[in-house]
Protein backbone atom coordinates (compact mmCIF):
# COMPACT_ATOMS: atom_id res chain seq x y z
CA UNK A 1 0.00 0.00 0.00
CA UNK A 2 2.63 2.24 0.54
CA UNK A 3 4.12 1.95 -2.85
CA UNK A 4 1.05 2.59 -4.21
CA UNK A 5 0.69 5.69 -2.42
CA UNK A 6 4.61 7.01 -3.28
CA UNK A 7 3.73 6.29 -7.04
CA UNK A 8 0.03 8.34 -6.67
CA UNK A 9 1.66 11.52 -5.11
CA UNK A 10 4.35 11.28 -7.47
CA UNK A 11 2.37 10.95 -10.19
CA UNK A 12 0.13 13.83 -9.44
CA UNK A 13 2.84 16.13 -8.23
CA UNK A 14 4.62 15.33 -12.51
CA UNK A 15 1.15 16.42 -13.59
CA UNK A 16 1.21 19.46 -11.16
CA UNK A 17 4.22 20.58 -11.85
CA UNK A 18 3.90 20.35 -15.73
CA UNK A 19 0.11 22.49 -15.81
CA UNK A 20 2.26 24.88 -13.95
CA UNK A 21 4.50 25.20 -16.76
CA UNK A 22 1.54 25.08 -19.34
CA UNK A 23 0.36 28.16 -17.20
CA UNK A 24 3.72 29.99 -17.11
CA UNK A 25 3.93 29.30 -21.05
CA UNK A 26 0.86 30.58 -21.76
CA UNK A 27 0.86 33.61 -19.34
CA UNK A 28 3.85 34.88 -20.17
CA UNK A 29 4.39 33.93 -24.20
CA UNK A 30 0.61 34.90 -24.29
CA UNK A 31 0.08 33.17 -27.50
CA UNK A 32 -4.29 33.37 -27.76
CA UNK A 33 -3.72 37.55 -27.30
CA UNK A 34 -5.75 36.91 -23.89
CA UNK A 35 -3.82 39.53 -21.97
CA UNK A 36 -5.53 42.38 -22.99
CA UNK A 37 -8.96 41.08 -22.54
CA UNK A 38 -7.85 40.11 -18.90
CA UNK A 39 -6.60 43.83 -17.97
CA UNK A 40 -9.75 45.26 -19.87
CA UNK A 41 -11.64 42.86 -17.81
CA UNK A 42 -10.10 44.36 -14.55
CA UNK A 43 -9.31 48.19 -14.67
CA UNK A 44 -11.84 50.73 -16.17
CA UNK A 45 -11.76 50.56 -20.51
CA UNK A 46 -9.85 53.58 -21.74
CA UNK A 47 -12.79 54.83 -23.88
CA UNK A 48 -15.35 55.34 -21.10
CA UNK A 49 -12.57 57.20 -19.82
CA UNK A 50 -12.31 59.21 -22.91
CA UNK A 51 -16.08 59.42 -23.38
CA UNK A 52 -16.67 60.96 -19.81
CA UNK A 53 -13.81 63.83 -20.29
CA UNK A 54 -15.35 65.31 -23.49
CA UNK A 55 -17.71 68.23 -23.27
CA UNK A 56 -21.57 67.08 -22.95
CA UNK A 57 -22.24 69.65 -26.82
CA UNK A 58 -19.74 67.39 -28.11
CA UNK A 59 -21.05 64.91 -30.41
CA UNK A 60 -19.52 61.75 -30.25
CA UNK A 61 -20.95 59.44 -32.49
CA UNK A 62 -20.93 61.90 -35.54
CA UNK A 63 -17.19 62.58 -34.82
CA UNK A 64 -16.59 58.58 -34.80
CA UNK A 65 -18.77 57.92 -37.74
CA UNK A 66 -16.74 60.78 -39.44
CA UNK A 67 -13.67 58.38 -39.30
CA UNK A 68 -14.90 55.14 -40.12
CA UNK A 69 -18.32 55.43 -42.22
CA UNK A 70 -18.67 52.13 -42.67
CA UNK A 71 -19.57 51.25 -39.34
CA UNK A 72 -22.38 51.52 -37.75
CA UNK A 73 -23.35 53.81 -34.14
CA UNK A 74 -24.30 50.07 -32.85
CA UNK A 75 -21.32 47.99 -34.81
CA UNK A 76 -19.00 51.11 -33.25
CA UNK A 77 -19.76 50.43 -29.44
CA UNK A 78 -19.91 46.61 -29.69
CA UNK A 79 -16.13 47.11 -30.54
CA UNK A 80 -15.51 49.53 -28.21
CA UNK A 81 -17.30 47.43 -25.57
CA UNK A 82 -14.65 44.52 -26.08
CA UNK A 83 -11.76 46.56 -26.13
CA UNK A 84 -11.30 47.16 -29.58
CA UNK A 85 -10.20 50.83 -31.77
CA UNK A 86 -12.60 51.14 -34.53
CA UNK A 87 -10.55 54.30 -35.81
CA UNK A 88 -7.58 51.74 -36.00
CA UNK A 89 -9.96 49.04 -38.68
CA UNK A 90 -9.43 49.94 -41.60
CA UNK A 91 -12.23 51.66 -44.01
CA UNK A 92 -12.22 49.75 -47.15
CA UNK A 93 -12.39 45.91 -47.71
CA UNK A 94 -9.84 44.53 -50.06
CA UNK A 95 -10.51 41.34 -51.84
CA UNK A 96 -8.46 38.77 -50.09
CA UNK A 97 -9.98 40.49 -46.99
CA UNK A 98 -13.05 39.69 -47.41
CA UNK A 99 -12.45 35.94 -48.59
CA UNK A 100 -11.11 35.26 -45.08
CA UNK A 101 -14.07 36.84 -43.80
CA UNK A 102 -16.11 34.49 -45.54
CA UNK A 103 -13.59 31.89 -44.86
CA UNK A 104 -13.61 32.65 -41.66
CA UNK A 105 -17.16 33.35 -40.48
CA UNK A 106 -19.10 32.08 -43.82
CA UNK A 107 -20.79 33.84 -46.50
CA UNK A 108 -24.22 34.00 -44.73
CA UNK A 109 -22.67 35.95 -41.67
CA UNK A 110 -20.45 38.36 -43.56
CA UNK A 111 -23.66 39.55 -45.53
CA UNK A 112 -25.63 39.95 -42.44
CA UNK A 113 -22.36 42.05 -41.08
CA UNK A 114 -22.48 44.00 -43.93
CA UNK A 115 -25.88 44.53 -43.72
CA UNK A 116 -25.78 46.47 -40.22
CA UNK A 117 -25.36 43.65 -38.04
CA UNK A 118 -22.92 44.11 -34.81
CA UNK A 119 -20.39 40.96 -34.72
CA UNK A 120 -19.99 38.99 -31.92
CA UNK A 121 -16.99 39.08 -29.98
CA UNK A 122 -16.41 35.74 -30.45
CA UNK A 123 -16.29 36.67 -34.10
CA UNK A 124 -14.17 39.68 -33.74
CA UNK A 125 -11.60 37.54 -31.97
CA UNK A 126 -12.02 34.57 -34.98
CA UNK A 127 -11.47 36.82 -37.49
CA UNK A 128 -8.55 39.35 -35.71
CA UNK A 129 -6.12 37.55 -38.55
CA UNK A 130 -8.02 38.84 -41.31
CA UNK A 131 -7.77 42.66 -40.70
CA UNK A 132 -4.76 43.07 -38.36
CA UNK A 133 -2.06 42.20 -40.81
CA UNK A 134 -2.88 44.39 -43.62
Amino acid sequence: MKKFFNYFFTTLGVIFFILLCVLAYLWFADPFNVRPLISLMTSDSEFSGEQQARPTGDNTETSSLEKNSKLSPEQESALRAIGINPESLPSTLTPEMEACFVATLGSARVAEIKGGVSPTPQEVFASRSCYESR
